[in-house]
């Protein structure tokens, strides 16, 4: 159990940080990185009393409630994240949700599913409608007008919307870390996760995300403060419809990336500041990963059983 709480709470945050901190490093990366941390870590601190206190012990906000913990934890619950931990580092993004906790209750699987699959085209066709005809002036001004040093306006702004969304996702995700512990936790359980949770938070800004960062990197102008902060102020905005429509778990990463596929062919349609046909690569690209690594999930999640069956037989 401790074992697939540590792996899942570095793995999952590994993963996941291109969502939500992605475009806040990018966007900072001159600053010190234990400045981004201290920052990330005092809303995740908000985030965990509140839920703790609110929830009656429960972090996960309610969204394992059809996610029983396990009566005897065997080998096949440390796979997941162990294979996440993995895929992580060779910069694949997939949707921890499906990874993780498909293996708790697999006939969950086609609620998680349907849900994500609607997250993506959603945030897809948001990220096409708003970048089209809402911030198309901006989004060229800022191509044209970059800045060594941002005006402190935006920001503001940019730290404002990090924090905003990075609940949002905590919220969301909080789950797939917590099915590993009691669905309501003491305040001894309730530290000792936060101190891990701290621990492991610092060497992902000190590694400034990691390999996966790259997603976020390769997209049209994210290094750019006043853009990253737009991007971040959508999805959250998005994250706090679904937490609001339902508690069953769903993938954050579709989300995110049907966001930035929309924001891609809006800009490239646009500003020509690429062929549209490049930018369909890059969204191509990004799909594939996501649908491996929901090809890998499913795998695991309805393979590790049957295979353990065999081994005690």
């Amino acid at each position: 159990m401790f074992i697939g709480f540590l792996l899942a709470s570095y793995s999952i945050v590994a993963n996941d940080a291109i969502q939500t901190l992605g475009t806040f490093l990018s966007s900072n990366s001159k600053r010190p990185w234990w400045v981004l941390w201290l920052f990330a870590c005092s809303v995740l601190l908000a985030v965990f009393f509140y839920g703790w206190s609110v929830n009656g012990g429960d972090v996960a906000y309610g969204r394992l409630e059809k996610f029983p913990l396990p009566e005897n934890f065997s080998w096949i619950y440390v796979v997941p994240p162990l294979v996440l931990l993995f895929l992580t580092n060779w910069g694949i993004p997939v949707s921890t949700t499906f990874l993780i906790l498909t293996v708790f209750a697999p006939g969950n699987l086609t609620s998680m599913l349907t849900k994500s699959l609607f997250g993506y085209v959603l945030a897809f066709t948001t990220g096409i409608l708003v970048y089209k005809f809402v911030t198309k002036a901006l989004e060229k001004k800022f191509l044209n007008t970059p800045y060594k040093e941002p005006p402190i306006q935006w920001v503001a702004l940019q730290w404002v919307s990090t924090a905003f969304l990075w609940s949002q996702w905590l919220i969301q995700d909080l789950a797939n870390i917590f099915a590993y512990l009691p669905r309501n936790l003491d305040a001894s359980m309730l530290f000792f996760s936060m101190f891990v949770m701290l621990l492991l938070h610092a060497v992902i800004f000190y590694r400034n995300g990691g390999a996966i960062q790259h997603i976020v990197t390769s997209k049209t102008n994210t290094q750019d403060i006043r853009s990253a902060t737009i991007v971040d102020f959508i999805y959250g905005l998005i994250l706090l419809f679904f937490k609001e429509w339902s508690k069953m778990p769903m993938s954050t990463t579709w989300v995110f990336i049907g966001l930035l596929a929309g924001r891609e062919v809006a800009i490239a349609h646009n500003l020509q500041n690429r062929e549209i046909k490049d930018a369909g690569k890059i969204i191509f690209s990004d799909a594939l990963k996501a649908f491996v690594g929901l090809g890998v999930s499913i795998i695991i999640a309805f393979g590790l059983p049957v295979l353990e069956q065999m081994i005690n037989k």
